[in-house]
């Protein structure tokens, strides 16, 4: 979920009462003014008297959020994303059990700097998971690793594909798994990550 609030917007040589959404990695302006720019893009961000400030291309942009929202917002402005290794828990020292076939340039990225390993004492279990088949497969091979690692089951989006989440979520607290968290990992993948309750 994003951030939104109803504003006084300065944009360029326009002012107007505006809705602005902040989102995860856009800035969407509705109302008199609408704009949607990629948070990436913005330039020059700072506060000064409940303003947030900051350029836009060539806008200069202001926005009367008040104080508080004002500093919030420049904070999330100016901090980058976590990389998709953070969102999954990937750290040096990770010890990877990897099942299923990982494809996607982000999902590669992730994992290259942690070697994955076919021991028993493993950490984190990635599976990628298109098919039940492949489900029951994970859950098979999970008895065989000595700590109860949490699992990412990462599978493709839309509504159109043969496993899909809510499948994946009733057949694991089936199984005796909890789902804490989920992570979208690109645009055809997403991700949900399970433990084992103890």
């Amino acid at each position: 979920m994003g951030r939104e609030a109803n504003c006084d917007c300065h944009w360029a040589d326009q002012t107007a009462p505006c809705k602005v959404l902040l989102e995860t990695h856009e800035l969407i302006v509705r109302g008199a003014i609408r704009r949607s720019v990629p948070i990436a893009s913005l330039t020059e961000v700072s506060v000064r008297d409940g303003d947030l400030i900051f350029r836009a291309g060539d806008d200069e942009v202001t926005l009367s959020l008040g104080s508080t929202l004002a500093q919030s917002w420049a904070k999330k402005l100016t901090t980058p994303p976590p990389t998709l290794a953070a969102k999954l828990g990937i750290l040096p020292g990770t010890r990877l059990a990897l099942i299923g076939e990982i494809e996607g340039e982000e999902l590669k990225t992730a994992i290259a700097g942690t070697a994955s390993t076919e021991s028993r004492e493993v950490t984190l279990i990635l599976a990628l998971v298109k098919t039940r088949e492949d489900l029951n497969y994970v859950l098979d091979r999970y008895p065989t690793y000595t700590s109860n690692p949490p699992i990412w089951t990462i599978y493709p989006k839309g509504t159109k594909q043969p496993l899909g989440e809510s499948e994946i979520r009733s057949t694991l607290r089936h199984e005796g798994f909890i789902d804490t968290k989920i992570a979208s990992v690109s645009q055809t993948l997403t991700a949900l990550r399970f433990i084992k309750r103890s």
